[in-house]
């Protein structure tokens, strides 16, 4: 299988017409325990002229033992960089895609706290969806990118830094919850994780609306 290196095609070009590109992509959105994660880079005109950092692709096509590294040189290429989150209890109450979108805010936030703002350029989102404007993003500019975290560098960086970040997390609810074997699966369809449901119930940390004994197996 021929792997697609991203490149930053996409992102010159908006940056033609745009002071910024704010790229954003989930993580963990099948997961059946845990929290969703959205990832936000900021890249600008400077940063599109730099060489992509060596091994950054999807989260999903990193392996997991270089993933640190890969998100280390990510954060350290972008102009600035955030994680936000939804808990699985947001998710019970609202729905996961609303989950999305306050993830993907909260994201943005947090960037505005680092200086920099969303709304003054564009926010490139991985999918065929605008769930970010429903959620209360009505002052900026959503431009959905199918594959954009395989073809767009920006959004490789969003999604291996959340990925990170989210499998970070779910390593340390393992120490408190040992039986779901979340440092091995992270929360998703695994096998063990629901045969450990099946055997323990579920946790705190499960999204108590999804059939979670019958979901698919879902990487």
């Amino acid at each position: 299988m021929t792997v697609v290196e991203p490149r930053l095609t996409l992102e010159r070009r908006l940056l033609k017409e745009h002071t910024l590109v704010i790229a954003c992509d989930e993580v963990g959105r099948g997961a059946l325990a845990g929290p969703v994660a959205v990832g936000a880079v900021a890249v600008d005109a400077p940063r599109s002229r730099k060489r992509v950092p060596v091994g950054l692709r999807d989260s999903k096509l990193v392996p997991e033992h270089r993933r640190p590294e890969v998100a280390a040189r990510a954060a350290d290429w972008v102009a600035a960089s955030a994680v936000g989150w939804a808990s699985a209890r947001e998710i019970d109450e609202i729905g996961i895609i609303r989950a999305l979108g306050l993830a993907t805010l909260r994201a943005l936030a947090d960037l505005r706290a680092h200086g920099v703002a969303a709304e003054d350029g564009i926010v490139l989102l991985d999918g065929n969806y605008d769930y970010i404007t429903p959620a209360g993003g009505t002052d900026l500019r959503v431009r959905p990118v199918i594959k954009a975290d395989r073809d767009c560098a920006s959004a490789a960086a969003a999604s291996v830094i959340a990925k990170v970040a989210r499998d970070c997390l779910m390593t340390g609810l393992h120490d408190e919850f040992p039986a779901y074997g979340w440092g091995r699966n992270k929360g998703y369809a695994s096998p063990d994780h629901r045969a450990a449901i099946r055997e323990h119930g579920i946790s705190a940390h499960h999204r108590a609306s999804w059939a979670i004994t019958d979901a698919p197996t879902l990487f």
